[in-house]
């Protein structure tokens, strides 16, 4: 495994924001996340700026275009696809100028292989999901295009170690036999579990070869914790609610990943501002981490070590002023890991805030 580049008490986010000036959204990015910042993602600018067109962009040799049903495969590189790659660019551009200089961890998100199989059809039949062929020559352009995405980062930025989050929010349905065929009046077969690792550990294998460190999100229930950690991911992302509604055999395969080395990026901040006009405090935020722990009977000092605070999934559906005071909350939480890892029923209650915002 790689060095992890980020440091104790790290925050970051999952990687979308409201709005559509990419200008705007990395401000808030390095403003409040100066320490670990990641690329803004813009899905409310258009099919182009989002995940999965963002990810088609990426594909190597391989060209796809919009349909009413959504993006699809196709014979040659269209407006669709320009348009996807000028979007990509001028992401790229604006990271850039508003990172120059900078030295530390900096985070890039694409969509996964098994989640864009899930989601683009084929020229002329299904989703490329049905088709084992396409999901191999898939997972072949989207590794050899994430290389080339972190070497150009590299580039731009030779101060910045980065870090590559592939997201499969769609794989679990992929294991499980419940992803919908193109006509939706029935369901595309389920992906072996080793098959899945392979695909996906060829991006991974990518990303660590161009000297990037491979991280896994996903935002769904049921995490496949097992086999990211068997794809090579160096960290798991994911949202802590699914701790209080699946119970302890992901507490077991978290631990277990913990145990190979593997870091945590808890989702504990809302993505979205809750209606509620009660204050969020960086205390209550941190509770699902430091419960965690206790359950797993790690050592509360490795807490802050092993545990990146992000919000629980992407922002681009906040409103607008939200981003801020969810990164501010991400930022103050993972100070609490470091300076108060023992949970709350373990400890003092209604402990004064340490250096909140």
């Amino acid at each position: 495994m790689l060095e992890r580049p980020w440091g104790v008490g790290a925050a970051t986010g999952v990687g979308s924001l409201p709005g559509s000036d990419p200008d705007e959204a990395m401000r808030i990015v390095v403003g409040e996340l100066e320490g670990f910042p990641h690329l803004a993602e813009l899905p409310n600018a258009g099919p182009s700026s989002g995940m999965i067109g963002r990810a088609a962009a990426l594909l190597v040799d391989l060209h796809t275009e919009l349909a009413v049903s959504g993006w699809r495969f196709c014979a040659r590189a269209g407006a669709d696809e320009r348009r996807a790659r000028a979007a990509s660019s001028r992401g790229l551009d604006v990271f850039e100028e508003h990172l120059q200089g900078f030295s530390g961890p900096v985070k890039l998100q694409c969509a996964g292989p098994w989640s864009l199989a899930a989601s683009i059809e084929l020229r002329y039949g299904d989703k490329a999901l049905a088709d084992s062929g396409a999901v191999r020559d898939i997972s072949a352009a989207l590794a050899e295009g994430v290389t080339g995405l972190v070497a150009d980062v590299r580039r731009r930025l030779p101060g910045a170690q980065v870090v590559m989050q592939i997201d499969e929010p769609l794989l679990p349905a992929v294991l499980t036999g419940t992803v919908p065929t193109a006509s939706g009046f029935s369901m595309l077969r389920a992906v072996e579990f080793l098959d899945a690792v392979e695909k996906l550990g060829q991006v991974a294998t990518a990303i660590s070869t161009a000297g990037a460190i491979p991280i896994a999100h996903c935002c769904a229930a049921s995490v496949p914790v097992a086999l990211f950690v068997d794809a090579g991911m160096q960290a798991l992302s994911f949202d802590a609610r699914v701790l209080d509604e699946t119970g302890s055999a992901l507490d077991d395969a978290l631990g277990e990943a913990v145990e190979a080395g593997v870091a945590l990026f808890m989702g504990l901040v809302p993505s979205i501002e809750p209606d509620d006009a009660k204050p969020r405090r960086a205390h209550e935020v941190a509770d699902p981490a430091r419960a965690l722990w206790s359950r797993l009977g790690f050592e509360p000092e490795r807490l802050g070590a092993d545990v990146v605070v992000t919000p629980t999934c992407g922002l681009a559906g906040a409103a607008a002023m939200w981003p801020v005071r969810a990164y501010r909350l991400c930022v103050d939480a993972a100070r609490v890991l470091v300076e108060d890892p023992t949970p709350v029923a373990n400890g003092p209650a209604n402990k004064p805030e340490q250096g909140a915002r």
